[in-house]
Parts: structure tokens; C-alpha cells; sequence
């Protein structure tokens, strides 16, 4: 069965830490959450608690990293794409410092908690960010390998991570490349583009539609920024239809981004996006959540549909 994807985040910290004694750790007082209580049991002279002051751990993990440590930041994504955003944009955007923004509980993975916990607009704002890499974990192993890219990168970074546990795309075998997507099934009537959690649920969607005959290619775009402009047009080009699916606004995130590389290379398909349509969620079971705001594989088959009726218009 597969792991929680906060949980094997605290173990690939755990297990790097051990490695590399450059790695701090910091948390707003979450850990338990975060999971980032794994890596303070190992090595609790390298963790600091700030307490819930975002904005505080933030520049304090770009204080370390002046010194040569590689700081970890931790806290809900909704928080630390918020109340910790103005540090990060000027020690991190301007300054290039190598801070690690782990944005815990994206989406709406905190789903008991509410709109407050939500966050359905962090990619949005963290790729607007100068020199800002941006992530968002597809499962394990490729969360592991995003906490080794991050200790080999020394870009500042934001790296959307989740509560729940992701259905397993890859095998520990697996080459990732930064700023490179993975075709996790093939499909030649049009391509899903996904990232974190939407992944699993447009493998579902895939074989939904082979059901109707309809060959479905899926994308895992992890990598936001950098985003992989080659693999996008080559998609295009050979199933002639582009739909996007995020735990996330259709407004600035993956969607945004793969209509910017189509429009500006003037590749002429037709592009559906699967989001939540600029509002906020509410309470409930996560479940319950994905079904009603429109994230269900039997929505992403439904935009599938819909795209490749555009294909003779496009």
C-alpha cells in the first residue's frame, strides 16, 4: 500500500540528513503534520521550531543558507505561500538564496480544515517568482528524488507535497531530469497534462475512455518551472489535443502554463483544463471534495471528450 506523501518526505529528509550535514530543517510548529518530527528526532541540533511565524522561519532559512546550510522550510502550503511569501521573494527571487520552500497539505488535501488550508493558488504565485524553481510531488519515489534534487540544486524552490498517499507511477529505477515530464501512459487521441494527485486520477480518466475506443496519452509535468516545452509541443503534434489536470485554480497554474509554451509556439489544438474554476472549496471529505469541484477521473474524461470535438476546428 501506498505511503503518505508526508510521510515519505520525513524519511527522504531523514535519510539525506544522514548523508549531508548541511541540511537544517525548519518548521512553524506543524511537525507532526509535516512530518517533519522524523528528521528533528534524528537530528534535533539541525531542526528549529520558529513557532507560527511564517514570514520569520523564512528569512531565518535564508539567513542560514548564508552560511552554507541548505534550509528546509515547512509549513502548510497555504501558509507559506502567503504569510511567508514576501521573505522568500526578496531572499530567495532577488537574492538567489537557496531556500526549499515545502509547501505541506497542497491543494485540498487538508480537507477538514477548510478554505483557510487550502491552497489552490501556491504554483500560481510561487512561478511567478524570479529564479524560482517549481515543483509538485506525483508519489514516492519522485518525492524522494525532488528532496535530492533540492540538495543538488542551488536554486531557490517551492515543492508542493500533499497529506494523502498518490497512487505509484515509478519504480525506484527511474531517471528524473529536471524540468523534463514523464509520459506515464502512452495515447495517441489526445494528452493529459498532470501534476501531484491528478496524475492517478488521469490514468483513471484513461481507462475510462478506452472503454470508448479513445487512446489517452498521460503526462506527469512535476516539473512546473522549468516546464517541458518540448515534450508539450511533441504531444500536440502527435495526438492533436491538450487537456490539463491540477488540485489547483485554472487561473495561473499547470493549466496557465502549458496555454503559454501552445500559444506562444502557435500550435494550433485545442486545449481543455481541469481545475477549480476561481473559487474557493469548503469542508469535507477529500473524496467528496474532488468529486464536487470538478477533479474526478469521470471529469477529466468528460474534458477529454470535449477537446477532441475542437480537434477539426483547431
Amino acid at each position: 500500500m501506498a505511503k503518505e506523501i508526508r510521510t515519505v518526505y520525513g524519511e527522504a529528509l531523514v535519510k539525506y540528513g544522514k548523508e549531508n550535514k548541511n541540511i537544517v530543517v525548519l518548521d512553524a510548529d506543524v511537525c507532526g503534520s509535516t512530518k517533519t518530527c522524523l528528521f528533528r528526532d534524528a537530528f534535533p541540533e539541525r531542526f528549529f521550531n520558529v513557532g507560527i511565524a511564517e514570514a520569520n522561519m523564512t528569512a531565518i532559512a535564508a539567513g542560514l543558507a548564508t552560511v552554507g546550510k541548505i534550509p528546509f522550510v515547512n509549513t502548510f502550503a497555504a501558509f507559506l505561500t502567503t504569510l511567508g511569501l514576501l521573505p522568500s521573494r526578496a531572499y530567495g527571487s532577488y537574492d538567489k538564496l537557496p531556500i526549499k520552500l515545502m509547501g505541506a497539505y497542497g491543494g485540498m488535501s487538508d480537507a477538514f480544515d477548510g478554505p483557510t488550508h487550502h491552497s489552490l493558488e501556491d504554483i500560481a504565485i510561487m512561478r511567478s517568482l524570479p529564479n524560482f524553481k517549481v515543483y509538485v510531488a506525483g508519489d514516492a519515489t519522485s518525492t524522494d528524488w525532488l528532496v535530492k534534487h533540492a540538495l543538488e540544486d542551488p536554486s531557490p524552490m517551492y515543492i508542493r507535497l500533499s497529506r494523502n498517499a498518490f497512487v505509484d507511477l515509478y519504480d525506484a529505477q527511474t531517471v528524473f531530469e529536471d524540468g523534463k515530464g514523464n509520459v506515464v501512459k502512452d495515447g495517441s487521441d489526445a494528452t493529459v497534462v498532470a501534476c501531484g494527485y491528478m496524475v492517478g486520477n488521469s490514468l483513471e480518466a484513461a481507462k475510462l475512455l478506452k472503454d470508448e475506443g479513445i487512446s489517452v496519452r498521460v503526462v506527469d509535468m512535476f516539473s512546473i518551472k522549468p516546464i517541458d516545452s518540448e515534450l508539450l509541443l511533441s504531444s500536440a503534434r502527435e495526438t492533436g489535443a491538450i487537456i490539463t489536470a491540477e488540485e489547483h485554480s485554472i487561473i495561473g497554474g499547470l493549466g496557465a502554463a502549458v496555454a503559454e509554451v501552445l500559444s506562444e509556439a502557435n500550435a494550433k489544438v485545442p486545449l481543455g483544463r481541469v481545475g477549480t474554476l476561481d473559487r474557493h472549496a469548503e469542508t469535507g471529505p477529500y473524496p467528496k471534495l474532488i468529486e464536487k469541484y470538478g477533479l474526478s477521473p469521470k471529469a477529466i474524461a468528460a474534458k477529454v471528450l470535449e477537446t477532441i470535438k475542437k480537434k477539426s476546428q483547431a
